[in-house]
């Protein structure tokens, strides 16, 4: 009977002591796991802006439509941050820069960023208040299928 308890004890020592290593790593891994705010820039641009790309070169109505309002925001997407981490893979300053190029034609982040941004700058906000909710992932509430029904007004446009 002596044995089992004792057997008992140092096995229930040795699975303490393995938890209590453990959990300071654990603890390490969960605040390391904190990303850092992508690239923007914090304050407007100082000059003239490179345009988005020509929404007709997409026949999607969902990209098309994204591309229409990046182009109506760019003072606010160049202020934005994109949270598919572009500024890593790509060296993009902002979100400005995923619709300069074709990045964010295939990037349901950058897509719903630029849809999230202009509905803002509709309800007034400023780029920072945008910034904020963006950092808040309330980006990830856009639904993008409302944007799939019909083509948006283009200035200037050209029929396909």
């Amino acid at each position: 009977m002596k044995k089992v308890i004792s057997t008992s004890l140092a096995f229930g020592t040795t699975a303490l002591s393995a938890a209590l290593l453990l959990l300071p790593q654990f603890a390490v891994t969960q605040s390391s796991q904190t990303e850092p705010v992508p690239a923007f820039h914090a304050q407007p641009p100082a000059g003239q802006l490179p345009p988005t790309m020509d929404p007709w070169m997409f026949s999607e109505k969902q990209v098309f439509n994204a591309y229409v309002l990046a182009g109506r925001v760019k003072k606010v997407l160049y202020q934005q941050p994109c949270y598919c981490y572009c500024d890593r893979a790509h060296g993009h300053g902002s979100l400005l820069d995923c619709f300069v190029g074709r990045h964010g034609s295939g990037c349901n982040v950058c897509m719903k960023e630029a849809i999230f941004s202009y509905e803002q700058t509709r309800k007034g906000k400023t780029p920072t208040q945008i910034r904020e909710a963006i950092e808040r992932n309330e980006w990830e509430k856009v639904d993008l299928a409302s944007y799939q029904k019909d083509y948006l007004p283009v200035p200037n446009s050209r029929p396909k």
